[in-house]
């Protein structure tokens, strides 16, 4: 299944349910787009895709800065997995094709 689309997805992380909009273009193995959340919007970079498997990393302004790396894996309309904020441990996260 394609990662490419609009996904609605919500990262449970220690300071509460954060939800952010993820737009995923695929190019081959490159996968490119934004993330938009409470922080704005941001392009996603160091992207890539393999599979049903996608990973990308977003830089974040608040509540501090730190870089998220996104491990996620897409099943039909519905993508699950990991985020990564610096020092913080993983966080899960799932959500929908918007």
């Amino acid at each position: 299944m394609s990662v490419d689309g609009t996904w609605q997805i919500t990262v449970q992380t220690p300071m509460g349910a954060q939800a952010s909009t993820v737009e995923l273009v695929s190019d081959g193995s490159a996968l490119t787009g934004t993330q938009s959340g409470n922080e704005g919007t941001s392009a996603i970079y160091d992207g890539s895709v393999d599979g049903d498997t996608a990973t990308w990393k977003v830089d974040i302004t608040r509540p501090m800065a730190l870089t998220v790396t996104f491990t996620a894996t897409v099943d039909g309309d519905s993508i699950s997995g990991t985020a990564k904020a610096g020092m913080f441990p993983k966080s899960t996260f799932a959500g929908s094709r918007a």
